[in-house]
């Protein structure tokens, strides 16, 4: 009988300690990276960060760094101060995450600037999936084409002028291994001009797909209303 005993309680042990291996096992998932775009705020995404919370995400897992000038949109590159915070939150997710993999999502200028810090870290085969919102990935024509009625920083060489060095630089460079765009006709932003297409393509849309999809919302409305979505695509 102790015999017995002894076995039945030794297997409970490897069971209790079977099922709390799963558990943690389940529990584990890559620290995700939230990126905001021009003069705005990581409250942007915040019906995303309550989704992902709903979901299991601890809110140490989910890193939401604040960026740029908020009261001067034209101030704003690609380099320098504006990428630093940035790089670290890539940097410091990827330090954090349990699978050593991470996910970004970006929208408008955050999206871009997402893609350089990655570029520039070297850590494209650690970021699992990369959402892109409301890009102006392929330049935007209120910015003009480079270098002509270039006059602002955020239109320069290291901002958002059709074919702009930067935008050329980073255009076709894998970021992620798998890689979605939200995009819009009815984007005020990216389609300011009436036409939201570069080439032949919305400038939203990114190189190496993996899948895109256009939404009937507008330029803010794709970070704040598509949290669902955005959750989905990560997972």
């Amino acid at each position: 009988m102790k015999r017995l005993s002894s076995a039945v309680r030794c297997l409970s042990v490897l069971v209790v300690g079977f099922a709390a291996a799963s558990a943690s096992a389940q529990t584990c998932r890559d620290a995700v990276v939230l990126v905001h775009g021009n003069t705005s705020y990581p409250s942007d995404y915040n019906n995303t960060y309550n989704t992902l919370l709903s979901r299991g995400y601890a809110a140490a897992d989910i890193f939401r760094p604040s960026w740029g000038s908020k009261t001067c949109a034209a101030c704003n590159d690609h380099s320098g101060s504006e990428e630093t915070p940035v790089r670290d939150a890539i940097n410091q997710a990827l330090a954090r995450s349990c699978t050593g993999k991470i996910d970004v999502i970006g929208h408008s200028m955050g999206v871009t600037l997402a893609i350089k810090a990655i570029l520039d870290l070297g850590v494209q085969s650690r970021v699992d999936a990369f959402v892109g919102l409301a890009a102006g990935y392929r330049g935007l024509w209120t910015c003009g084409t480079y270098p002509f009625n270039v006059v602002t920083s955020t239109c320069g060489y290291w901002g958002l002028s059709v074919k702009s060095p930067f935008l050329t630089g980073i255009h076709g460079k894998r970021m992620a291994t798998r890689i979605y765009s939200l995009k819009s006709n009815s984007d005020e932003i990216v389609c300011a001009t009436g036409v939201c297409t570069v080439d032949g393509v919305h400038s939203s849309q990114l190189t190496n797909e993996t899948a895109t999809y256009t939404l009937s919302e507008s330029h803010f409305g794709l970070v704040r209303n598509t949290a669902t979505r955005q959750a989905d695509l990560i997972q």
